[in-house]
């Protein structure tokens, strides 16, 4: 009997051990679990900022402007992926200013961009989504051709929120271009004197702050490469047709684009590149573009 208590005792501490075990075990996988779940998100985020300054002494043969020029850019990312379901987000603000010796300050680059889009794999390059992405500037702009100057843009003035369902390919981790059949959108122009001034209003009706667009095809794509490990090339292309009022020339077209090159670890060159076509803004092409030096500095938990 004592023998019998023994093997009892023995074999229950046993199970109790490996009770103990497999629960710990289990713990553990759950802990390794929720640190495997961060890894469905992709985060990248960068911010840079430049100086430019030229000076001329007052008997300079060549002539010349003295003028400083500073500007900032701030753009990040952050991307889920689980299963079929994503989930990207991304953000892009630029702003500039230039002083050339008797002028007053003037912008040389203003942009906010924020795009969120969830979609659902349907195979192995399409998914379908459903998006929503908004822009507009900070600042006031002006037209200097007048005297005095008169106030043509500034924040929500104009601004563009645009939501868009449809399907979505992407062939690869750089390239992807959206589809959306259904694309409505919403311009904005909050300030009512603007209208003093743009003729045009950017399509918004006289008196009013907003226009709808509910029936609309929207095209986004979007080329994010790295060329080399120092260089990089950025673009992304928007068309808006509007079905109600479709023709060519009332199509909206707008193609950014931006190099970065990377001459140390946090010392870059950057050339930035707007290019618009919006008949309710102006029958022509319109154009800016940047070249600056600066500093560059970026985070991301990207696997290379």
């Amino acid at each position: 009997m004592f023998f019998s208590k023994k093997k009892f005792i023995a074999v229950l501490a046993f199970t109790s051990l490996l009770s103990a075990g497999t629960h710990a075990q289990d713990q553990a996988d759950s802990v390794s679990q929720v640190a495997k779940d961060t890894t469905y998100w992709t985060k990248e985020f960068s911010a840079g900022l430049n100086f430019n300054q030229g000076a001329f002494s007052s008997n300079w043969s060549a002539g010349g402007v003295n003028s400083v020029a500073l500007g900032a850019i701030l753009k990040g990312k952050a991307n889920y992926l689980k299963g079929r379901w994503s989930w990207d987000n991304q953000m892009e603000m630029l702003y500039g200013v230039v002083k050339n010796e008797g002028e007053d300050g003037r912008k040389s680059n203003d942009r906010i961009f924020l795009d969120s889009k969830v979609g659902y794999s349907v195979s192995e390059h399409w998914d379908a989504y459903f998006s929503a992405n908004f822009l507009s500037q900070f600042a006031n702009g002006y037209n200097y051709d007048e005297d005095p100057r008169t106030l043509i843009s500034g924040f929500m003035s104009p601004a563009y929120l645009t939501t868009s369902l449809g399907f979505e390919y992407k062939p690869n981790e750089e390239f992807v271009l959206r589809i959306g059949p259904f694309s409505p959108r919403w311009t904005f122009v909050t300030d009512l004197s603007i209208a003093d001034n743009v003729e045009e209003n950017y399509g918004v009706p006289i008196g009013e702050k907003v226009r709808t667009e509910w029936l609309a095809l929207q095209l986004f794509a979007e080329w994010d490469k790295d060329i080399s490990d120092n260089f990089n090339i950025l673009s992304r292309y928007q068309m808006y047709a509007n079905y109600e009022t479709l023709s060519f020339k009332k199509i909206d077209h707008r193609l950014d684009v931006t190099l970065t090159a990377k001459i140390t670890e946090i010392i870059s060159v950057t050339f930035t590149s707007i290019n618009l076509y919006d008949y309710d803004q102006d029958p022509g092409i319109q154009y800016s573009q940047g070249l600056s030096l600066g500093l560059l500095y970026k985070v991301s938990n990207k696997k290379e």
